[in-house]
């Protein structure tokens, strides 16, 4: 079973709260603080789709951009050996460290 759901390239969670037996997520990647709720899987997935569908058209009021949730930028934290290691394998292969990155979580997901 999967927690997530998706709509127009935004991706929400999904959790349940058995002492309100009710479903809620939130969407995630983005700053902005998007969350929906239903008391059956049909009921969150349509509030969700509202959720985005409002928080697309109030920005289009407001004449603001949407954040864009995932949008290939992102900062981690690794352990100052493992840094030093990718960052010398970069240079040996002629390739970015972000190039080194971008393959390796590719061949991980490849499986997945």
């Amino acid at each position: 079973m999967k927690n997530i759901i998706e709509y127009k390239g935004y991706v929400g969670s999904i959790e349940f709260s058995e002492e309100d037996s009710i479903f809620f997520g939130k969407v995630q990647g983005v700053r902005t603080l998007i969350s929906y709720e239903g008391a059956s899987a049909s009921e969150l997935i349509n509030d969700f789709h509202g959720a985005i569908d409002d928080y697309l058209e109030l920005c289009k009021a407001e004449g603001i951009e949407p954040e864009k949730a995932y949008k290939g930028s992102f900062n981690i934290r690794v352990k100052p050996e493992l840094h030093k290691k990718a960052a010398i394998y970069a240079m040996e292969h002629d390739i970015t460290l972000n190039s080194f990155v971008e393959n390796s979580i590719e061949k991980v997901l490849a499986a997945f």
